[in-house]
């Protein structure tokens, strides 16, 4: 049979075929399946109502080969190449069709539709001569398929032409990925900013000792880039590669920084100090599923609580993107035990009730007292999320806290955030301290949220003249996000509160007896998907909760860029 078919058909067709369909036709049946979507997506039934997906997916063997093209009911059999296919079709079984038989609509086919059925049958015969079985061919249907493909060569030419488009698109991709399993994403920020005031903060009660508040303009930056990777699809390996040199307005080691307070610093600020864009890995984290009910992420380096739990702050959370302040962006009890290693587990990850626990080791790789996984500083976090519907969200968050001196180890309760008594409330000592907060934001349109924190903090020494001294610390803040404002994506956002302020302490030098107020104004411009520009403005009257001291500005405008 094969011999005859190569001495009888005119113009060698099986050459013909073998050349054509190797070379022009090499277009995989999901071709047809692509085809198809481009018609009538209205589905022809016989009352001419559409079937939804849950009808559908009742469909016995949904995805059943299709073996005559009159199974097709919007397609009309008219003129002699739909009967010629329709053969074609019949004896080769090699148009697959949608779960109800039709091409989802109630027209006749396109010639494009037509020609991507037809490309399916040409693949069907060319498996057959690769396979060897040339033999179930006949003859008349090889010149069929010719004239089929002279009549329908512009289209069929057409689809060759955007195959060839993807698999080009797709080779290069492939040349050019930088991992089968990782990507790569980075921010760029680049800042203008400077503080203004007549004198620096201090803490004491002396309104002439204050050194002239000195600044200059500056410019700088901050780089990060995230290398994440997933090898099961649900879990994330984050390594991150932080570099900057931005300006730190505080208080200083000696109390000869910028501004005289911490309650002046940027969101953005470098924790590598304020030096030459030194290049760290200051984060590698890996996260997965346990199964649907939990979600667990163990940190190598650098663990930080807001990285890992919601912190009801979406508007302003992110250094890049949100608040210009670094106590503007979440509450201070996200801050505990920041640094090291930690594992946090989340139960329930997707439902509207989430349960939280995490461990955090401050110097966890140093096994000299006072440091090492359990012996050093440390923090035992727990929050219950109530998510009851996207417009509100609440949160009450606990955290215990041990935090001790020597060999690399410092007293900072409240990590910059708010009073010098605030983050060592005892001269030195180390403390221990209970730390309890509420969370909430409130979503009433797309546009508007409104949102913020309450927290109360217990801490007593452990050690030295004070031990055993008890202190109490207070801090609230709200906050309000308008967005889309002006242009889409846009943020035009204020902040307001008090920073963390010792309320009470059997140490009476060490108390703040007067009361610090944040005032921050920002409007983040989206310029394009990758590009926004945030001028701001940061005021911290009374700092230091120090009525003696001067308020405090701080001015920024901050370019981010995203990649």
């Amino acid at each position: 049979m094969i011999r005859y078919f190569e001495t009888s058909l005119s113009g060698n067709i099986i050459k013909i075929m073998e050349k054509r369909v190797k070379s022009f036709l090499q277009l995989s049946s999901v071709l047809t399946a692509v085809s198809c979507v481009a018609a009538n997506p209205v589905l022809a039934t016989e009352d001419q109502q559409q079937k939804s997906v849950a009808e559908l997916s009742e469909d016995e063997n949904p995805m059943a080969q299709v073996t005559s093209v009159s199974q097709f009911s919007d397609v009309q059999p008219t003129d002699w190449a739909f009967q010629a296919l329709q053969s074609l079709v019949e004896r080769y079984g090699c148009i697959a069709g949608y779960p109800n038989g039709t091409y989802r609509g109630n027209r006749a086919m396109t010639r494009y539709e037509f020609a991507a059925g037809l490309n399916a049958c040409l693949n069907r015969v060319n498996e057959l001569i690769a396979t060897g079985t040339r033999d179930l061919l006949i003859r008349e249907d090889l010149v069929v398929l010719e004239r089929l493909q002279e009549e329908f060569s512009a289209e069929l030419g057409t689809l060759r032409g955007r195959v060839d488009g993807l698999e080009a698109s797709t080779a290069q991709l492939e040349t050019n990925q930088f991992s089968t399993t990782t990507k790569l994403k980075g921010q760029a920020i680049f800042n203008l900013a400077n503080a203004f005031g007549d004198q620096r903060a201090d803490n004491d009660n002396n309104p002439n000792n204050n050194p002239n508040l000195e600044s200059n303009t500056t410019f700088s930056n901050r780089v990060r880039l995230n290398l994440l990777s997933s090898f099961t699809g649900t879990d994330q390996l984050q390594v991150r590669l932080n570099a900057g040199n931005i300006t730190r307005f505080n208080r200083g080691p000696f109390n000869d920084g910028i501004t005289g307070t911490d309650m002046t610093r940027l969101s953005f600020d470098n924790v590598f100090g304020e030096g030459d864009n030194d290049v760290g890995i200051d984060k590698i984290n890996y996260a997965f599923n346990l199964g649907k009910a939990l979600r667990i992420k163990v940190d190598a380096n650098d663990a930080e609580l807001f990285q890992n739990v919601n912190t009801f702050n979406p508007n302003f959370e992110d250094s890049g993107t949100g608040s210009i302040s670094r106590y503007g962006r979440f509450s201070p009890i996200y801050r505990q035990g920041a640094g090291g290693a930690g594992l946090t587990v989340t139960a329930n990850p997707q439902g509207k009730i989430k349960f939280t626990g995490a461990y955090l080791a401050r110097r966890p790789s140093d096994p000299e007292d006072p440091n090492g996984v359990f012996n050093g500083a440390n923090s035992v976090f727990g929050q219950i999320d109530f998510e009851p519907s996207k417009s509100f969200n609440v949160g009450l968050s606990y955290a215990r806290t041990y935090r001790n001196t020597g060999r690399g180890n410092d007293i900072n309760a409240f990590r910059s955030t708010g009073s010098a008594f605030a983050d060592d409330p005892f001269g030195g000592a180390a403390i221990t301290a209970n730390h309890y907060g509420v969370q909430a934001n409130f979503r009433p349109s797309s546009k508007f949220s409104v949102g913020g924190w309450a927290g109360y903090s217990t801490l007593e020494a452990l050690a030295g003249s004070n031990d055993g001294a008890d202190a109490d610390v207070f801090y609230w803040a709200a906050n309000l996000g308008i967005r889309d404002f002006g242009t889409k994506n846009s943020l035009l956002g204020i902040i307001f509160g008090q920073p963390p302020k010792v309320t009470s302490n059997d140490v009476n030098s060490r108390e703040d007896v007067n009361t610090s107020y944040h005032l921050e104004a920002l409007y983040r411009l989206q310029v394009s998907d990758n590009v926004s520009v945030t001028p701001g403005l940061l005021v911290i009257f009374n700092p230091e909760h120090n009525d003696n001291n001067d308020t405090i500005y701080v001015g920024t405008l901050r370019t981010t860029f995203t990649f």
